[in-house]
């Protein structure tokens, strides 16, 4: 599902030079769960966003699904991120002025679908996270659980093959935590593949395999 090769992420600027990302080598294959663990600013959310086409690296050699996306347009890239990729964000990331069901619908719009179709698509993954019943709510008449469980209703109502998840528990007791992590637990079930950032060692114990980052590189 993705092969990172000799990865390097340099941000530079007139008097500083910060590595975010030092020769990095990493595949997850299709069907893992994959947490990644390290302190803060090691990399991980660099990584990520790599990973998820949002940034590009300095270095190296991105492949999603057996595609080298160097060789990708813009136009190319959008559609990968659209089609193949869902993102779940520590800050939910949902729109206030926009009703759950609207939230949920929002990457369809860039889909040649119908309204209904779209509508449909939308209550299905609301449905697969319990919130059926909060459609004409909006983000900030729910508890921060339920609008992570909206957030991840929006990454999945594409039926992704992979999603990205950034300290997707970050914001949560250990309750909405448990029940976040279960319904991602369920997802990689049915085969989608997870890659997940996170601070929370008992978190990482529920996933296939732990990755652990220090100063931007990768330490096992």
């Amino acid at each position: 599902m993705i092969y990172l090769k000799d990865i390097e992420k340099i941000y530079q600027t007139d008097t500083i030079q910060t590595v975010a990302l030092n020769k990095v080598n990493l595949q997850i294959k299709k069907g893992e769960f994959v947490s990644i663990m390290g302190p803060s600013g090691c990399g991980k959310s660099t990584l990520l966003n790599i990973m998820g086409l949002l940034d590009n690296p300095s270095k190296g050699i991105v492949e999603i699904d057996g595609g080298v996306v160097d060789n990708y347009g813009d136009k190319n890239l959008s559609r990968l991120r659209n089609e193949k990729i869902g993102f779940i964000f520590q800050s939910f990331h949902l729109i206030n002025d926009l009703t759950v069901l609207d939230n949920v619908e929002l990457p369809l719009l860039y889909r040649k679908m119908s309204g209904a179709e779209r509508r449909d698509r939308a209550l299905e993954a609301l449905n697969k996270v319990g919130l059926s019943a909060r459609t004409k709510h909006y983000p900030n008449q729910l508890s921060g659980g339920q609008r992570q469980r909206v957030a991840i209703s929006r990454a999945i109502v594409g039926n992704p093959d992979l999603i990205l998840a950034d300290e997707p528990t970050g914001n949560l007791d250990s309750v909405m935590s448990e029940e976040v992590m279960n319904i991602l637990l369920n997802l990689n079930k049915e085969g989608t593949t997870i890659v997940m950032v996170t601070h929370d060692e008992n978190v990482t114990q529920k996933t296939s395999r732990l990755i652990r980052f220090f100063d931007g590189s990768q330490v096992d």
